[in-house]
């Protein structure tokens, strides 16, 4: 990998196409290619999510998350290749609990926020669930392994667990749906 990074700037990209990890090349506007960028965006935006101030057993899990979206989009770049696994959605299954079992049950919906920890966590939900959409589209006209859709669907559920766990843990709580709050007499 080292080679392979020596020269950022190739040019090869200047046509409208983008290399595949396989050698081959896809233009750039592919779904393929849209949802490796809609994964990277994912994880770039867990990535802002690891320059809060987390506990640390949700840095280790969203550390390992960001491990796990570069295994996907890599089963995404070589086509054929196998990466994921039900073990990758069973540890979600498994944070998940772990993570709620310590939460109030929901009774209302949640709006998007409270601290700004759990404000970037629900970031990352709706970019994940972008992400997800993507991967969806993407199956329909080239289909993929199903685990990656399953991964991504849980990912999201994570995450939206992930900012409860941060607006408890800073004693703001959840910031709940008030409906009609604001309607017109």
């Amino acid at each position: 990998m080292a080679n392979r990074l020596t020269k950022i700037v190739t040019r090869t990209g200047d046509d409208g196409t983008t290399g595949l990890a396989d050698g081959s090349r896809l233009p750039k506007s592919a779904p393929c290619i849209e949802t490796l960028g809609e994964v990277d965006e994912l994880n770039s935006v867990i990535g802002l999510l690891l320059t809060e101030s987390l506990p640390a057993p949700l840095r280790a899990c969203l550390e390992g998350v960001q491990h796990d979206l570069f295994d996907l989009g890599g089963e995404l770049s070589v086509p054929g290749h196998t990466i994921m696994r039900e073990a990758h959605c069973a540890r979600l299954d498994q944070a998940i609990d772990a993570f709620n079992a310590s939460l109030p049950p929901l009774k209302d919906f949640i709006l998007p926020g409270g601290g700004r920890p759990a404000a970037v966590a629900h970031v990352a939900r709706t970019v994940c669930r972008r992400a997800e959409r993507a991967l969806v589209a993407l199956h329909n006209t080239t289909p993929q392994p199903s685990i990656m859709i399953q991964y991504l669907n849980r990912l999201s559920d994570l995450l939206f667990v992930v900012a409860r766990v941060l607006n408890a843990e800073s004693g703001g709580g959840d910031v709940l749906w008030q409906q009609g709050k604001n309607r017109l007499p």
